[in-house]
């Protein structure tokens, strides 16, 4: 029995070793990302193998821009339509999570999560789209290491950078030239930037964030229609880091 317990007690050890390792792995990328840029994150390798089980060949569309070239629009619509309080709150929503958690209870398993953009960024680079209790835990990990080293302006910066906008279609950059185009001489239509995107277009790339691959399709349901409406009512006022 001795040996048994023994046993047990150096299995555990080495799973609170191989946990802590873990964590620094994650706070070292984290560390790194206070001025080096991803250039793929979990969310982008699990789109591109879904992408590439169709296609062999598949690329991802995403462009790096800084933060100066992304359109004013673009991140109020973002903070009104994902995180009203971003920049008052330290990486969580109180009340948002609250709410979460009674619409969890009523349902009897995780259905809603409450997240800022802090959290949903966490999860982008590091976790996956499932929903679990473990992994909700490892995202509040991370966003707190994110929360303690980074500006709001960065954590900004990179959550317009890397997150999802549609099939193969990741940042601001990408999305902005796939949904847009302006008209010029001869009939010659040339696609927007991220940094040219008007109030209506950044209310209406805004309104996809919560399920992008569905809304490319999708954005003359009525669900889309209403998001966008509401964005575009509150997103003047939304405040966003300089």
């Amino acid at each position: 029995m001795k040996k048994l317990f023994g046993w047990i007690g150096k299995a555990l050890a080495a799973a609170v070793v191989l946990i802590l390792l873990y964590q620094l792995w994650l706070f070292a990328h984290v560390l790194w990302w206070i001025d080096h840029n991803p250039s793929m994150t979990s969310f982008m390798e699990a789109g591109l193998a879904r992408q590439q089980e169709k296609n062999p060949d598949a690329e991802l569309r995403h462009k790096w821009v800084p933060y100066d070239r992304i359109s004013i629009h673009l991140k109020r619509a973002i903070v009104a339509a994902e995180d009203a309080k971003f920049l008052t709150h330290e990486g969580f929503d109180v009340e948002g999570i609250q709410v979460a958690v009674e619409k969890n209870l009523k349902k009897g398993r995780l259905v809603a999560g409450g997240s800022t953009i802090s959290q949903q960024l966490a999860k982008n680079l590091f976790l996956s789209g499932e929903r679990s209790f473990i992994r909700k835990g490892q995202e509040a990990v991370i966003t707190l290491m994110i929360e303690a080293t980074w500006s709001k302006r960065r954590i900004l910066e990179v959550y317009l950078n890397v997150i999802e906008w549609g099939n193969g279609i990741y940042g601001a950059e990408a999305a902005a030239r796939r949904y847009y185009k302006i008209s010029a001489a001869a009939r010659r239509y040339y696609k927007i930037s991220a940094a040219n995107l008007g109030r209506d277009q950044a209310a209406r790339l805004a309104a996809m964030v919560p399920n992008p691959r569905w809304y490319e399709n999708h954005r003359s349901s009525r669900a889309y229609q209403r998001r966008v409406a509401v964005i575009s009512r509150y997103m003047g006022s939304a405040q966003v880091p300089r």
